[in-house]
């Protein structure tokens, strides 16, 4: 972890979805994000959930790092008015260049994208790469299948037990923001 702000790694869609408390729920993780005077690391897009929890943490005065690579610069609408963006070649150094900015990860709903950066940071931390914590916000039950999903490769023998434990499923913001206190007090 950082010695500085702390900063939060958000992962999620690049759309908005279907239920309005996907965007009600970024939202008010971007708040929160500045209220706490955390730092946003996030995919720098100005649309989908991406643009929702970066609009409200600078609209709440919190401080924003984005990151997106150069074939993303007009299809995710990058976002001017971060305090600092970078722009890299790919998108595997647009998910390292976010990880080692960060001192946590937290995944909203989102889609394939957001579901390869889960997996990237959770296979890391298996593998002892890492100890940040994870929290997935799981709005309205987005993410229940994907926890099932992670049960049932453990079950079947894919991974240890252990696996379960390096991720929080939370049911809110107010969950999420929980964690992200006490792991980040540690």
């Amino acid at each position: 972890m950082s010695a500085t702000t702390p900063s939060i790694c958000v992962f999620c869609g690049a759309r908005g979805g279907v239920d309005p408390a996907y965007v009600a729920d970024a939202q008010a993780m971007g708040r929160a994000i500045a209220a706490h005077g955390w730092r946003l690391v996030y995919g720098a897009g100005d649309v989908g959930l991406m643009g929702e929890v970066a609009r409200a943490c600078i609209g709440a005065g919190g401080d924003s790092f984005g990151v997106i690579p150069t074939h993303l610069m007009q299809g995710e609408v990058a976002k001017r008015d971060l305090g600092t963006l970078v722009v890299t070649e790919t998108m595997h150094e647009r998910k390292k260049v976010m990880f080692s900015n960060s001192d946590a990860i937290v995944v909203l709903p989102g889609g394939a994208g957001s579901l390869d950066e889960f997996f990237e940071v959770l296979t890391w931390r298996q593998l002892g790469l890492h100890a940040r914590p994870i929290y997935i916000l799981n709005t309205g039950g987005y993410w229940t299948p994907l926890a099932g999903l992670v049960d049932h490769i453990i079950a079947q023998g894919f991974a240890d037990a252990s696996l379960r434990g390096f991720f929080t499923l939370c049911d809110s913001v107010k969950d999420v923001v929980a964690g992200l206190e006490g792991a980040l007090a540690r």
